[in-house]
């Protein structure tokens, strides 16, 4: 019998039967106007996940796409940026600014810490009219998830554009853009959001779009003003053809999440990653992320000296069906990283911890068998529930 498939990395993510029935249904023409009110839906539902009341654009794109774009649209080149990077998808702002000509002033921190406002205040004093601040709200290439609002807190009055990767966080993590003063928020389908990859979306305040007016990077296909055109109304469209069978999904994921209600999204995710830290620590691991209830999109975990992680996670995926993510750049094979966002359950968690303790003690490294299932359903608490 073919092994059921666990996916427990921090995207791609599990996909609801409800999603999954949304997505089969007949494609319609994304001209129609069935199409438009199932898209205008799908925005004004956006909108209340990302707590704003300024537009949001919708591409077909993975994430990145929509971080290219808040670069496009916001940059010329020789404009002076900060960019905050503390992992691999700061390392990607960083390449993104560079490739359009920025002139990039880097924070790098190492990778694993968390950046702090006072971090980016001094960094930020220190370059000195810097048009825009990049930041990265949940770095999943070490479970770090940074306090973005104290941190814009401290940018609001430097002049400069305050723009978050907000790819893994959103839905999962609190994230209140208009009252934290976030100007440009990109995410993407396939984390949180709980659809298969291939939407990109993007936040836009009155003062991102007034910035991008004057920005003289080429853009096309991202080129907001042209899709905010297409978008606005009643009746929206797109510039391009849409993704519309994603759409389709993507509504009814953002149906689920809220019904469920965010604050009850946000507190089952904490008590995910409460759970996946207890099932670490009782088996006898280290944390590499911090052990914090604001890390509760993915758990990363050190390897015990002379445990290759990526063997772990090999056997943890043939051997048991459950597919593990391992780590980037200098942390390759050094950490596991386990995703709890989005359809997820504490006893997918706890099947998880048991197939890498089992891998671990299999590749030599010392663990506590047996215990850190029961851990994870302690520490979790209550009923069970999926999105």
């Amino acid at each position: 019998m073919p092994l059921k498939q666990k996916l427990m990395t921090p995207g791609p993510t599990p996909v609801p039967p409800a999603v999954l029935a949304a997505l089969a249904q007949p494609v319609v023409h994304h001209r129609t106007a069935e199409f438009r009110e199932l898209l205008r839906r799908c925005l004004d539902r956006l909108a209340e996940v990302h707590r704003t009341e300024e537009p949001i654009l919708l591409f077909g794109a993975s994430g990145t796409g929509a971080m290219e774009g808040a670069v496009a649209n916001l940059l010329s080149p020789g404009d002076r940026v900060l960019v905050v990077s503390a992992g691999n998808f700061g390392e990607r702002w960083l390449k993104l600014t560079e490739a359009y000509g920025a002139d990039v002033v880097p924070l790098r921190l190492e990778w694993g810490e968390t950046p702090t406002a006072d971090d980016v205040e001094a960094a930020l004093a220190d370059a000195g009219g810097a048009k825009a601040v990049f930041l990265t709200h949940s770095e999943t290439s070490t479970g770090v998830v940074a306090d973005v609002d104290a941190i814009a807190a401290r940018i609001a009055d430097s002049g400069a554009v305050t723009v978050v990767d907000a790819i893994s966080s959103l839905g999962a993590v609190p994230l209140d853009t208009d009252a934290a003063g976030l100007d440009v928020v990109v995410s993407g389908s396939q984390k949180a959001l709980m659809t298969p990859p291939g939407l990109a979306t993007t936040a836009v305040s009155a003062r991102a779009l007034a910035a991008s007016a004057d920005a003289r990077s080429p853009r096309f296909y991202f080129d907001w003003r042209a899709t905010l055109d297409k978008l606005d109304g009643d009746a929206p469209t797109t510039p391009f053809t849409t993704p519309v069978s994603l759409v389709y999904g993507l509504d009814a994921a953002l149906g689920l999440l809220l019904e469920e209600g965010l604050e009850a999204v946000f507190d089952r995710h904490v008590r995910l990653g409460r759970a996946c830290r207890a099932g670490v620590k009782a088996m006898g691991l280290e944390l590499f992320s911090p052990d914090e209830d604001r890390s509760a999109v993915v758990t990363a975990i050190r390897m015990p000296e002379g445990v290759d992680g990526a063997d772990a996670i090999r056997i943890v995926r043939e051997r048991h069906g459950i597919t593990l993510e391992g780590g980037r750049g200098p942390l390759v094979g050094k950490i596991v990283r386990i995703g709890h966002i989005g359809y997820v359950d504490v006893f997918d968690v706890a099947a998880a911890l048991t197939a890498l303790e089992q891998a671990v003690a299999e590749l030599g490294g010392e663990v506590e068998r047996g215990a850190a299932a029961s851990a994870a359903l302690e520490a979790y608490g209550g009923e069970a529930v999926h999105a």
